[in-house]
């Protein structure tokens, strides 16, 4: 058994979960990151992106080696075998990789941060479901907001997404992040101290 009670944090994009991520992080939480282990494993020159190229062409890739993200998000995005096939490349390393970190961990408690868990069916990495929700709407303006996304672009990415109601169903807690900075750490707060005593509980048995 994992000595590390293992907290899957979720949600949907441009849900808060980095802001959330980095909070916990300052509170000594290890953060496990499914998004930055993906970003090691297609770096130049990584075996991973070589068979991404291989898959989707070398228009996926810059002339400097790296990987041509928006590129891809197109073409998966676009078509949804093509999705899968760039998910049936990645998402077995990066499981890998998560359950070696975690396994590694003497802390009370980690974070799982896998924006798909539910979608990607990765429910076993994890003891407990962490979502951070906030509505349709703030979504959108975020994600306009932050990546410059066209309306179609936005909608793309949603429609892939589990739904909001879905995620809330699977969810042992929630975190609502349609507010202020610190109504979201006064949450975080809250669940730090529960994960603890979780944490405490499931080493007893």
């Amino acid at each position: 058994m994992d000595r590390s009670l293992k907290i899957g944090l979720t949600g949907g994009i441009a849900s808060g979960k980095s802001v959330v991520s980095e909070y916990f992080a300052q509170l000594g939480v290890p953060i496990i990151d499914a998004d930055e282990i993906a970003h090691n494993l297609v770096k130049p020159n990584q075996p991973l992106l070589k068979i991404i190229a291989a898959t989707f062409g070398n228009e996926v890739i810059f002339a400097d080696g790296s990987l041509n993200r928006a590129k891809l998000r197109q073409i998966i995005f676009a078509n949804p075998s093509q999705r899968q096939q760039l998910e049936a490349i990645l998402h077995p390393p990066i499981k890998q990789i998560m359950q070696t970190q975690a396994k590694q961990l003497n802390n009370c408690y980690c974070l799982l941060s896998i924006p798909l868990l539910l979608e990607t069916q990765q429910m076993d990495l994890v003891d407990r479901v962490l979502v951070v929700d906030c509505s349709i709407t703030l979504q959108r303006k975020r994600l306009q907001q932050r990546d410059n996304l066209s309306a179609i672009e936005i909608e793309q990415i949603l429609q892939v997404q589990a739904n909001r109601d879905t995620r809330l169903a699977i969810a042992n807690e929630v975190i609502y992040n349609n507010s202020t900075l610190d109504e979201l750490k006064q949450q975080i707060l809250i669940l730090h101290k529960q994960y603890q005593v979780y944490s405490a509980s499931k080493s007893k048995i």
